[in-house]
């Protein structure tokens, strides 16, 4: 009887390896923003929304149901680091979908079907957020969100200070 050869040998289990944990930088931060977001963008596409739009209604509503649209532009230019018409796109959009009104011509307003579109997809959010931070204590959300203000920030700053 001839003895077993590295090919035939039988394999002995290992113990399951426990994941390195990142030290947090950009691209793991840039992963978790992209994951989180990719299911908000399943969530809202069947609600008829994109991602833009959702913020559009989001910040619109948390404005008492009427805002500007320089404020919706300068908060999503701000937030996303895109240009003026990237930011009012959206508004566009959600005019024409009979889900904002417009005003006068720089203020718009939820509209009773963009009200009840807005509260169905952030139920969604938060939802999804409930799912995504199960488990983390209050502690640890806490100590990364202060992470993640200061290099928001930080990073913030260094935009401001190059020239345009």
């Amino acid at each position: 009887m001839s003895s077993p050869t590295a090919s035939t040998a039988p394999t002995v289990p290992t113990a399951p390896t426990v994941p390195t944990v990142p030290t947090v930088n950009g691209q793991v931060v840039a992963l978790a923003h992209y994951a989180a977001k990719a299911v908000l963008e399943q969530a809202l596409a069947p609600a008829g929304l994109s991602y833009l739009q959702s913020l559009v209604l989001n910040f619109t509503a948390a404005q008492g149901g009427s805002t500007t649209r320089a404020s919706i532009a300068e908060r999503l230019q701000d937030g996303l680091k895109i240009d003026e018409a990237a930011a009012l796109a959206p508004v566009t959009e959600l005019l024409e979908a009979g889900l904002l009104e417009a005003v006068d011509g720089t203020v718009v307003r939820l509209t009773e079907p963009g009200r009840a579109r807005q509260d169905e997809t952030s139920r969604y959010g938060a939802a999804i957020g409930a799912r995504v931070y199960a488990g983390f204590t209050p502690d640890e959300l806490a100590t990364a969100g202060r992470v993640l203000a200061i290099a928001t920030a930080r990073a913030n700053a260094e935009l401001a200070a190059q020239p345009s």
